[in-house]
């Protein structure tokens, strides 16, 4: 799982194999040492209507209604977005990119862009 913060958004990109796990699990979530300080990010089933996000003890946690969870994970639908209050959040399938990267982007879902013309 990825994630992107630039001004008010959040963009969290997760690989099949966390699609995978959120589905089994209903949670994912990924780790940053800071030093002696800990940074994680998850991504949470939760009973809300909508995308929301929190941030508490250095994580920040974006929530995924279990309706649109299971939708996202059992179908070929890239993501999701929602805007609370003042801040974006955005929650989609990590794609292989078209340009050559030197990160493994083996457990990424096939670029549609990749088949076309």
């Amino acid at each position: 799982m990825k994630i992107r913060i630039k001004g008010n958004s959040l963009r969290y990109r997760l690989t099949k194999t966390d699609v995978e796990q959120f589905n089994r699990d209903g949670y994912v979530e990924e780790t940053t040492t800071f030093g002696t300080q800990l940074f994680k990010y998850a991504l949470q089933r939760s009973n809300a209507e909508v995308l929301t996000a929190s941030f508490n003890n250095n994580t920040i946690t974006m929530y995924m209604p279990a309706t649109m969870a299971n939708q996202w994970t059992c179908t070929d639908r890239v993501g999701y977005e929602s805007n609370i209050n003042s801040l974006y959040l955005l929650i989609e399938k990590d794609f292989k990119c078209l340009d050559n990267v030197a990160e493994d982007q083996s457990d990424n879902y096939p670029n549609p862009l990749a088949f076309k013309g």
